[in-house]
């Protein structure tokens, strides 16, 4: 089974590493972690579209999920049953956003192990046809030693985590009534995650070789990025549905 990742996952990325940093990262590994990084990112980037979606909607259902909870608060039986039909009724499959984490996450453990193990420690597996280098020089810029940890780096990828996060979570309007000074369990939870996670990735970030955590962070930025693109996108389409409806209703 190890001899079959190594093959199937683990050697592509590192050649397409050293082939990277051979070629239009002009012998810079931070330059080729990027290119890397912008790579992996295009290649899943219908996965990544697809799981941002679903997490979205299940981050705007929350507050209907919070009625139906309270409604249905004795009643385990009409609680499923009321959460599936929300479910139906909104097109969402609550695990719909797992399925492409769980796609991409043997080619990310490659990238972890390449980056874990050190760049210079497994270039006996390079391909005959590529070029070799006898080592690579793991100091990019001229300042920043990718082989060893980076507080700054893991400080970043942190502050990235969260920017990720706070674009996921729902704004809610703010209603004067009694029971809002409760927040619910869920809302609880998800304003601890949206500091927890980030505080992790710091905290592992910081314990990783400095080229591991910079993919982490640029992976991150393109997340960052892609969730921008597909938000906007949803607008759009929402607002020119939204006029063509409208004038048909005007006639």
């Amino acid at each position: 089974m190890a001899e079959l990742f190594t093959s199937i996952f683990y050697q592509p990325i590192l050649n397409l590493l050293v082939v990277l940093y051979n070629t239009i990262s002009f012998n810079d590994l931070g330059v080729a972690i990027i290119l890397l990084t912008v790579i992996i990112k295009l290649v899943f980037w219908p996965l990544g579209k697809s799981s941002i979606k679903s997490q979205k909607a299940l981050q705007d259902l929350q507050p209907k999920l919070d009625e139906i909870k309270k409604k249905y608060a004795d009643d385990k039986v009409g609680l499923s049953q009321a959460t599936m039909a929300l479910y139906k009724d909104n097109k969402v499959n609550p695990f719909s956003s797992c399925l492409p984490l769980l796609i991409q996450l043997p080619f990310l453990w490659a990238v972890y192990r390449v980056f874990r193990d050190g760049v210079n420690n497994k270039l006996d597996l390079v391909y005959s046809f590529v070029y070799k280098p006898e080592t690579m020089n793991v100091l990019s810029l001229g300042f920043l030693d990718l082989s060893k940890r980076n507080i700054v780096l893991a400080i970043l990828a942190g502050a990235a985590q969260f920017w990720q996060a706070k674009m996921l979570m729902s704004k809610k309007p703010a209603i004067n009534t009694a029971g809002s000074k409760d927040e619910s369990m869920a809302a609880i939870m998800n304003k601890q995650m949206l500091y927890f996670m980030p505080a992790i990735t710091i905290f592992i970030g910081i314990s990783l070789p400095g080229g591991l955590t910079l993919y982490w962070f640029v992976m991150t930025l393109f997340t960052v990025l892609q969730q921008m693109i597909t938000f906007r996108k949803k607008e759009n389409d929402s607002g020119q549905t939204g006029g063509v409806v409208e004038g048909e209703i005007i006639k």
